[in-house]
């Protein structure tokens, strides 16, 4: 596939304990408008996801946030976005985020972020999409993941093509080369798991 027209993040309505996440945050926000790439992401203006949208702002970006209402307080909705999209459910979000989106990141994060981005998995798993998913590995906050998953290989849970699909690292240049090459297949984009034939 081209390099990606729409990049779906998901991180942290928490900045986290060291200063680095955030300002390699806005290092990514600034590369992905230099290059061009739309954000798409939860629509918060607190923590990582702030930082984020801000970059991209600055860097002359188009954002794009998704956010449910019950979080526009919580999660203190961002003013200056191209587009806020509020929708009713998590689930309607992340449906929504899917179908604005031709590529998933996910940046340091929760509970959330883990949530949204193994959806994402889980549905290229079932043929939903072929999209890349990759997990910026800032400050080694995902090499505990990375076992796990090699684990699951390992163990006969999943598949080593799927877990091979998955890309891991801390390099941007070398992330958005392999979004740009990545090569999913051709199933068709179909939402959610009730869309899968037994």
């Amino acid at each position: 596939m081209p390099q990606p027209t729409a990049l779906c993040v998901y991180c942290g309505s928490s900045s986290g304990r060291h200063p680095d996440y955030a300002e390699q945050v806005r290092a990514f926000g600034a590369e992905m408008a230099q290059r061009g790439i739309a954000l798409v992401y939860g629509g918060g203006k607190v923590g990582l996801m702030g930082a984020l949208a801000d970059a991209v702002i600055a860097g002359g970006g188009e954002v794009i946030g998704v956010i449910p209402r019950q979080l526009v307080e919580l999660e203190v909705a961002h003013p200056g976005l191209s587009q806020l999209v509020v929708v009713d459910t998590m689930h309607q979000r992340k449906t929504r985020m899917y179908e604005l989106s031709d590529a998933f990141v996910a940046l340091p994060g929760g509970f959330g972020t883990m949530d949204e981005m193994f959806e994402m998995l889980t549905w290229a798993q079932l043929g939903l999409h072929r999209y890349p998913c990759a997990f910026f590995d800032m400050r080694g906050y995902y090499h505990g993941l990375r076992s796990m998953l090699d684990h699951m290989v390992a163990e006969g849970f999943v598949k080593p093509g799927q877990r091979d699909s998955v890309w891991f690292g801390d390099s941007m240049p070398a992330l958005f080369d392999w979004m740009a090459s990545y090569d999913g297949g051709n199933a068709s984009r179909v939402i959610g798991p009730a869309s899968v034939k037994a």
